[in-house]
């Protein structure tokens, strides 16, 4: 609705930061000031520190920074999608580690073949991906059950 100007969001700390941004840039899209208000009775701190962020910041992308710091990145390779992560020799929070993390997936990329498929030039770690510690992530599996 381009004429609405006033949001009330009940129980705004049971959403997301980027459906909190989302649902704040549905009102004011008129001329007319626009106001949205979040509403909670939570005490809980990272719920809190959300809607401070949300409340600090119109950017969306710092708002998804701020989120990714609050949440941590989760089990990278189970279905935990926030929290500490599993993995513990890294943390994807580190711009240093992120980038570590950029130039580990392009060396892992350039031993795939358009397909995305091993070549026959690399026995042991096809063999690796059939049998060994890394199966169940070549085979899709969660590594946790969260």
């Amino acid at each position: 609705m381009p004429a609405a100007t006033l949001m009330v969001v009940e129980g705004a700390d049971r959403f997301g930061l980027a459906q909190l941004h989302q649902l704040r840039g549905r009102v004011g899209r008129g001329t007319a000031e626009s106001f949205c208000v979040l509403v909670s009775d939570s005490t809980d701190e990272m719920a809190v520190a959300r809607l401070h962020a949300v409340a600090e910041t119109h950017d969306g992308f710092e708002l998804a920074e701020k989120d990714f710091e609050l949440r941590r990145e989760g089990d990278v390779l189970g279905l935990a999608q926030s929290g500490f992560p599993r993995l513990r020799i890294a943390s994807l929070q580190i711009a240093e580690h992120r980038d570590l993390a950029v130039r580990a997936r392009a060396q892992a990329e350039a031993v795939l073949d358009a397909d995305g498929r091993m070549g026959p030039d690399r026995p042991a770690l096809v063999a690796e991906l059939a049998t060994g510690w890394l199966r169940r992530v070549a085979a899709g599996e969660p590594a946790s059950g969260a």
